[in-house]
């Protein structure tokens, strides 16, 4: 017997990433509480600077009261993690409403952050570009 199932998906989902940091945003119309992993923004990301990161999109479309968020993001540092959620943030206000798209590439927040820590080498003395010094005599 097949069930009729209503799609009930009333946000916009959009991934963010940066360094080894993955978020998977969602994008909620209205007012709610904006939450990463479970928790408030302002608990996750202690740093003032921080929260300046993450609202970028929204100040930069005009949606700070229109629209809230929940990220559940994994890997990398802080530093990372709020830039993806930044990038997920973004790319879900270019789904959401496509005028949105032009202010946020200006913004340069659509374009994903390509710089990836570099490998450790062999015989580097435990880092990537470091060599082991050479006895004098």
């Amino acid at each position: 017997m097949a069930r009729k199932t209503k799609n009930l998906k009333n946000y916009v989902y959009a991934v963010g990433r940066r360094k080894s940091a993955s978020a998977r945003v969602r994008l909620y119309r209205g007012k709610g509480e904006n939450l990463v992993n479970g928790v408030a923004f302002e608990k996750y990301f202690v740093n003032l600077n921080d929260a300046e990161i993450w609202k970028k999109p929204m100040r930069v479309v005009e949606a700070t009261d229109k629209y809230y968020v929940t990220a559940k993001v994994v890997g990398g540092g802080k530093n990372g993690q709020v830039e993806a959620v930044t990038h997920g943030i973004a790319r879900a206000l270019a789904k959401a409403d496509k005028d949105f798209r032009s202010a946020l590439k200006k913004a340069g927040l659509l374009k994903r952050d390509p710089r990836e820590r570099e490998r450790r080498k062999i015989d580097m003395g435990g880092k990537a570009r470091r060599k082991r010094q050479s006895p004098k005599r």
